[in-house]
C-alpha cells in the first residue's frame, strides 16, 4: 500500500487512544499538515536541494517515455522521501512502470485521464485531481470513486496570497468529503497559513518548487510548522451520524378496569 496514502488516512482519522488497562505508553507526536513540493521534470535534478523539509515530493511528468527513468534515478539519489508522479495523458502501461521505478502514489486529473488507469493497480495511490468549482452533487460523488485522496487543481499563481475565499472554497469541498483532502498552495505559505487550512480540514498541501526561491525555503517552513501544537482532526459535518436509540420506559402500563368492560 501507498505510504503517503497510508499517512494521509490516519491523519485524516485523527489519533487514537488505546482502551483498557494496559500499561500507559508515552504520548504520540500530535498529527501536522502535510508538506508535498512539486517539481517539473525538465528541472528536477536541479532542485533536489529545495525539498529537505518536505514529506514527500511530486513530479509532473508531461513526457511519459521518460518519466519512469526520471523518477527512478531521483528517487534512488533520494531514498528517504516518498516520490509521487503529477500524470497527464498517462496509461495503464506507463502507470505500472512508475511504480516499479518507485512512485509511491500518482495524481491525475478527473477530466482528461482514461479509466484504465485504476485497473490492476493496487500499489499505487491514486489521487484524484477535481476543480474547486464542482456542484456539491459531484464532489459527494467522488466519496464512491476508487480514488484514495483528493486534490483542489486550482491553479495558484506564485506572486498570490491565500485570502478568505480560498478558505471558503476548501471548506466547503472539506465538509463535503470523506477522503483525505489536500490543495495547491502559493510558495509563500506561511504555518499560520497552514495551520488555518488545517483547521478547515486539508490533511495535505502541494506547493511549487523553483529556481527563483531560496534553497532552505521549505527547510524553513517545516521548522516553523513543529513549533505549532495542531489541534487534533475535527470531525466533519459529511461523515455520517450514530442515531440515538431511546430506551424503553421503565414506567408500567395503567391497567383496564374489568367493571368498565362488562357495562360496555
Amino acid at each position: 500500500m501507498s505510504k503517503f496514502i497510508d499517512k494521509l488516512t490516519r491523519l485524516s482519522r485523527g489519533e487514537t487512544q488505546a482502551i483498557g488497562f494496559t500499561a500507559r505508553q508515552a504520548a504520540s507526536p500530535r498529527p501536522k499538515i502535510q508538506l508535498v513540493a512539486s517539481l517539473a521534470m525538465e528541472s528536477a535534478e536541479s532542485l533536489t536541494g529545495h525539498v529537505a523539509g518536505a514529506d514527500a515530493v511530486l513530479l509532473g511528468i508531461s513526457k511519459p517515455a521518460t518519466g519512469a527513468e526520471a523518477l527512478q534515478k531521483l528517487s534512488q539519489s533520494m531514498p528517504d522521501i516518498i516520490w509521487g508522479g503529477w500524470l497527464q495523458g498517462t496509461t495503464q502501461g506507463e502507470i505500472n512502470q512508475l511504480t516499479q521505478a518507485g512512485c509511491d502514489f500518482v495524481v491525475f486529473s478527473a477530466a482528461d485521464t482514461p479509466l484504465t488507469i485504476i485497473k490492476n493497480n493496487k500499489e499505487t495511490g491514486k489521487i484524484l485531481a477535481v476543480e474547486s468549482s464542482l456542484s456539491e452533487g459531484l464532489l459527494r460523488t467522488v466519496n464512491e470513486l476508487p480514488v484514495d485522496a483528493v486534490l483542489i487543481a486550482d491553479e495558484v499563481k506564485e506572486s498570490q496570497i491565500l485570502t478568505w475565499q480560498h478558505l471558503i472554497l476548501f471548506q466547503r469541498v472539506a465538509d463535503l468529503l470523506t477522503k483525505p483532502l489536500l490543495v495547491s498552495v502559493p510558495p509563500q505559505v506561511t504555518a499560520a497559513e497552514l495551520e488555518a487550512l488545517w483547521e478547515a480540514g486539508i490533511s495535505a498541501v502541494v506547493t511549487e518548487i523553483s529556481p527563483k526561491q531560496p534553497e532552505d525555503r521549505l527547510m524553513t517552513l517545516r521548522q516553523e510548522i513543529d513549533k505549532i501544537e495542531f489541534s487534533s482532526r475535527r470531525s466533519k459535518r459529511g461523515e455520517a451520524l450514530v442515531p440515538r436509540i431511546s430506551q424503553p420506559s421503565t414506567r408500567p402500563a395503567p391497567e383496564e378496569d374489568d367493571d368498565e368492560e362488562e357495562d360496555e
